[in-house]
């Protein structure tokens, strides 16, 4: 199984903490050693990195952890090749234009049978099942609506085209379009909201600590979304088989099967794990410290 980071905030943030550890997942500490890619958002704009090695000898890979690239959303993929041989072209994220949005994808798990689906406007360019559910997916936004429907909307569309692809096999998804982020759980995935009062975090794949009420701003709000939770000392919730999390800003909704109308989840209170401290500088100009 390949594993999937993504973040949502409410202010540009650097994502080298979280990054670091799932870059060592890449073929040290883990077994995903078959190709890694990431993007950053910048508005509708996208930064994207990918390459075919392991990301834990990657020196692209050790760049990025060194520099700070701002966003409010982001997805990473680390690959453990089952479908498709390893190569560029097969490497995630995926991503295409759809309404004048750059949409990107990222897919851990297998789809029996999605090949047999018929496609219109969208084709892969690799071999992946991952990158043909994605196409897929996109065909039928394409199909459905003439142009960018209402973020509330969309997400019951997404939410609908998730359960139908789960009933395939093994569907763990990243998907965004700019505006949002969707997550959704085939087996397992996990999330963590950070907001005021921060605390300290320790990753569990190094011994790197950072001190969240140091770096951070009292308004930041920041979701992390994992395959496995990338801290030892924070409190991750699992996502439930076959549920969808809707995330704009940093703030999480819940989709259930069934259920097009999401659930707002209310932020967390850390209460005895770090005070809110004043904003630092970096904060006071609308960018947060590294998640």
């Amino acid at each position: 199984m390949c594993e999937l980071l993504g973040m949502s905030a409410n202010v540009p943030t650097d994502i080298r903490f979280s990054f670091a550890a799932l870059a060592r997942r890449g073929g040290e500490t883990g077994p995903h050693a078959d190709g890694w890619g990431i993007t950053f958002y910048e508005g509708r704009g996208a930064r994207a990195f990918h390459e075919p090695e392991p990301s834990a000898s990657s020196v692209l890979a050790k760049l990025l952890r060194n520099y700070a690239i701002k966003s409010r959303i982001v997805i990473a993929h680390v690959r453990k090749a089952n479908r498709g041989r390893v190569g560029l072209e097969n490497t995630h994220p995926f991503s295409r234009e759809l309404w004048g949005r750059r949409w990107t994808f990222a897919h851990n798990g297998q789809l029996k049978g999605v090949k047999k689906w018929p496609l219109t406007w969208f084709k892969p360019v690799g071999s992946t099942d991952s990158e043909y559910a994605f196409c897929w997916m996109l065909d039928q936004l394409q199909q459905r609506y003439p142009g960018l429907p209402s973020p509330t909307r969309l997400d019951a569309a997404v939410a609908g085209l998730c359960a139908e692809l789960h009933g395939l096999g093994v569907f763990n998804m990243l998907l965004s379009d700019s505006r949002t982020l969707y997550a959704h759980c085939g087996k397992r995935l996990c999330y963590l909201t950070r907001c005021a009062p921060f605390g300290t975090a320790t990753l569990v794949d190094e011994d790197w600590n950072v001190d969240f009420a140091q770096e951070t701003g009292t308004d930041d709000v920041v979701t992390v979304v994992a395959t496995k939770a990338l801290t030892r000392d924070e409190c991750w919730t699992d996502v439930e088989r076959g549920h969808m999390l809707s995330l704009r800003d940093g703030t999480v909704r819940v989709i259930k099967p069934g259920e097009p109308v999401p659930t707002r989840v209310p932020r967390p209170c850390r209460q005895g794990n770090g005070a809110v401290s004043a904003p630092s500088r970096r904060a006071q100009t609308g960018q947060a410290a590294s998640r």
